[in-house]
């Protein structure tokens, strides 16, 4: 007998919509993971720090960067426990323009931020899900035991035209479920 998603506690995570417009602004949701708690019932919170730093070599290639770009560090919240650790990565020109530099981005994040100031990111992103061992510094803060595995998404944003404005290193601790909705043609 299946067992539904609400009956196990998991956090839904769910590719298919997190992104679209209507769900990260859904009841004044300051993004995807607001909404998705929010729509459950959940109370989340976000403590966020924003800073210019040079990027993890891979994630400067993606974004073209060869100095400092803006770096958005989240610990994400279910109530009182931590869930989470988001870290964004921006070019300092589109930061600048979309006005993502300071803690709160309003309603929608920084997406529909993006999206206002002509970085629409289209109708699709890219995540790559990986699995790999929680550095020490991970595991303490997601309470995890020492040696724990840790899902990590590497989200990818991408504008219209091919320019990447924003990657995403996703640390997610205990207690999600991902969903995702593949073709089948």
């Amino acid at each position: 007998m299946a067992t539904s998603i609400e009956s196990t506690g998991a956090i839904l995570r769910d590719a298919r919509t997190r992104y679209t417009t209507t769900q990260r602004e859904e009841n004044g949701a300051r993004g995807a993971f607001d909404a998705e708690l929010q729509r459950t019932g959940r109370t989340p919170r976000s403590e966020v720090s924003v800073s210019r730093a040079a990027a993890p070599a891979d994630v400067a290639e993606l974004l073209g960067a060869d100095g400092d770009v803006v770096v958005r560090a989240r610990q994400m919240f279910d109530g009182d426990r931590l869930v989470q650790l988001a870290t964004t990565y921006i070019p300092v020109d589109v930061a600048e323009a979309a006005g993502v530099e300071q803690v709160d981005t309003g309603v929608g994040g920084i997406i529909s931020r993006m999206k206002e100031a002509g970085f629409d990111q289209g109708e699709a992103a890219t995540e790559d899900v990986s699995l790999r061992p929680a550095s020490e510094d991970e595991a303490t803060r997601l309470g995890l035991p020492s040696g724990s595995d840790v899902l990590t998404i590497t989200h990818i944003g991408r504008t219209t035209e091919g320019r990447v404005v924003e990657v995403t290193q996703h640390v997610l601790g205990k207690g999600w479920t991902l969903r995702f909705s593949v073709p089948l043609v």
